[in-house]
């Protein structure tokens, strides 16, 4: 029987992912990974080098994946920004384990990310966007496109980030998925609102 390369580089993937997003990467062994997959580790290891080179390889894969589902091509006006948000926001409902594996990331605490060159050309055209559209007079120029376009992920991201803070804010009246998206949309539409 011929072994399927393809299909033990997506169960190896799949499994880091909920490793890596669980227990970070320093939490997690490639054991465990092979283990969760039903893959042997030596497998895991010539495939994708050691754990810092497959979380790196995880996480590229993940941006992939949320830069297809919810891409950002032009601005037409602030609702569109709101809308941008709230795509961002279903994605992290959908894949919460992104919104780990970037704080996990952050918390390495390292000078570049691996692949940081292709990643910031990721996040160069979103910003792009953002500047086109303030170029044209079509959303606000109140802050530089950088900071608008990091606020609005900031903002539909974090929701998933802390959800017991969240939580806690709400006690009084607990938010749902659809309260929390339709805030967010309000807030990025807002930011987005060039003033009269």
């Amino acid at each position: 029987m011929a072994w399927n390369t393809a299909e033990t580089k997506r169960k190896l993937k799949d499994a880091a992912v909920a490793e890596f997003a669980a227990h970070g990467v320093g939490g997690t062994t490639m054991e465990r990974i092979a283990r969760r997959a039903g893959v042997n580790k030596e497998r895991l290891y010539t495939y994708f080098g050691n754990k810092a080179q497959l979380f790196a390889t995880v996480l590229a894969d993940e941006l992939n994946k949320v830069a297809a589902a919810v891409p950002l091509n032009t601005l037409d006006g602030p609702e569109a920004v709101g809308e941008y948000a709230a795509g961002v926001y279903d994605y992290h409902c959908e894949h919460p384990e992104l919104t780990r594996l970037l704080l996990w990331e952050g918390l390495l605490d390292v000078p570049r990310v691996p692949d940081e060159e292709s990643r910031t050309d990721y996040y160069r055209a979103k910003v792009s966007a953002f500047a086109q559209a303030q170029q044209a007079g079509l959303i606000s120029d109140h802050l530089p496109a950088a900071d608008l376009a990091f606020l609005v992920l900031a903002l539909a991201g974090w929701w998933h980030a802390v959800p017991q803070m969240a939580r806690m804010m709400h006690a009084d009246a607990p938010s749902t998925a659809e309260s929390a998206r339709t805030a967010l949309m309000r807030a990025a539409t807002r930011l987005a609102t060039p003033t009269p």
